[in-house]
């Protein structure tokens, strides 16, 4: 198995852009309608590009509730999705999805299927709120991922771990 071109990117944030809004929501819409045999709890704009003012990586996260993770692989496949192995992914609460763009080069979205039920759902929607609402954290969160691009923008895997400290404290602390 080849590994693709998008699987080398580096995490280069650039500012917030209110297209990265719309260019969700048409997914988002495309998505509900694709997976509504399994959708549960829905489609969901996630990660920092669903956040205004904050800083990102210029990639659209989903996340789909589902009655069955495992089976929406196929459908997803037809359209266009590229199926990150279990084994390579090694996140065992999802299953995970990469949209390429039409080069196959870079990555336009990612979508995360989480089985109905997962905390991680509720996780992933706080967090976000958070950031939404709190400006202080948003600043925070902000200035921490720039710093990680930085020194660490060279492995996507370690810039993302490395983001998990602060997300389960935020998570912990109570609402603004």
């Amino acid at each position: 198995m080849s590994v693709p071109p998008w699987a080398y990117e580096k995490a280069v944030l650039h500012p917030h852009d209110p297209r990265w809004a719309v260019s969700a929501e048409v997914e988002r819409d495309r998505l509900v309608e694709l997976l509504a045999p399994w959708l549960v709890d829905g489609v969901e704009h996630v990660g920092s590009t669903a956040v205004p003012g904050l800083a990102a990586k210029p990639i659209i996260d989903l996340m789909a509730s589902v009655a069955n993770r495992d089976a929406v692989v196929g459908v997803l496949v037809a359209d266009g999705w590229a199926h990150v192995p279990p084994e390579l992914d090694r996140q065992d609460w999802r299953r995970f999805f990469v949209r390429p763009d039409a080069t196959g080069q870079r990555r336009v979205a990612h979508l995360h299927v989480i089985g109905a039920g997962h905390p991680r759902w509720a996780d992933q929607l706080a967090f976000r709120d958070a950031l939404r609402h709190d400006e202080d954290l948003r600043n925070r969160y902000q200035a921490l991922k720039l710093d990680l691009a930085h020194r660490l923008g060279h492995d996507r895997e370690a810039y993302t771990d490395a983001k998990t400290g602060f997300i389960r404290a935020a998570l912990r602390r109570p609402a603004p």
